[in-house]
């Protein structure tokens, strides 16, 4: 099932996207709105509405973005380093999460943006110290991210929270799909257009199940906090006025446009 978060008329709701469309567009996808949230038990109305008519929100509210970087053995040896041994993680505030279609702000204080395209994992219960074959039944779903980042901050600073923490700089959705094996799929970038990332999930150095044992030996997680599970090689610069997309198979497409600080 494919479930957004939408507001129409003022009013925010779930629905479970139904219906199929080409590649980038909503036409022939509806809404049937959910009768309560997906992070408990709920029914579908049966009240339906074209996708074409809401705004679609991010997918979900999450408390913490857990991000996991240099999970790609290839996208480590871009940024001048090895994949570490065991997973590294750092934060995106609440606070950095805009949805599809909102624009990505670029801040003041960067002249170096990138793009990085990532598979999100969404937490649908409370857990913490989660063993490895509860992992599967913690989690809600799945949605695209894009772990925008002031690359020249990242560099400069020691810690990332400005460089990666910014507002605006976690993009997620279009929505969550929960019916899906993120064990090998395509996930790609192009910024107006133009591919520029292309790797498979089964290149990760450490794979879903290692990064929520990981983190919930610290942690607890809550319902909505999102996973992020690296991006592969190819990140790069986004300019005032790009478009940039972020397509994972069997998901969708997250697209978002840089625009200007205000």
């Amino acid at each position: 099932m494919r479930i957004a978060r939408f507001s129409i008329d003022g009013n925010v709701a779930f629905g479970a996207v139904e219906g199929e469309s080409p590649p980038g567009s909503t036409d022939g996808l509806v809404l049937d709105i959910i009768k309560g949230i997906p992070f408990a038990d709920f029914e579908l109305s049966g009240t339906k509405v074209p996708l074409s008519k809401v705004r679609l929100l991010p997918p979900v509210l999450p408390n913490k973005v857990v991000a996991f970087g240099r999970n790609y053995a290839e996208h480590a040896k871009e940024m001048g380093g090895e994949a570490p041994d065991a997973p590294f993680a750092f934060f995106k505030p609440s606070t950095s999460v805009i949805g599809s279609g909102d624009a990505i702000a670029y801040p003041s204080f960067s002249q170096e943006l990138h793009h990085e395209a990532e598979l999100a994992v969404v937490i649908g219960r409370m857990c913490r110290e989660v063993p490895r074959e509860r992992v599967k039944d913690v989690i809600l779903g799945y949605t695209c991210a894009n772990d925008v980042t002031a690359r020249d901050v990242q560099r400069r600073e020691k810690q990332w929270a400005r460089a990666k923490g910014f507002d605006s700089s976690c993009p997620l959705g279009p929505w969550v799909e929960t019916d899906l094996d993120p064990s090998d799929l395509t996930i790609q970038c192009t910024v107006n257009g133009q591919q520029r990332q292309l790797g498979r999930t089964s290149e990760m150095v450490h794979s879903i199940e290692d990064l929520i044992v990981n983190i919930t030996e610290a942690m607890t997680l809550l319902p909505g906090d999102v996973i992020l599970t690296g991006t592969p090689a190819g990140v790069g610069p986004l300019s005032v006025g790009d478009e940039v997309a972020v397509t994972i198979e069997g998901i969708g497409t997250l697209t978002n446009k840089v625009i200007k600080r205000g």
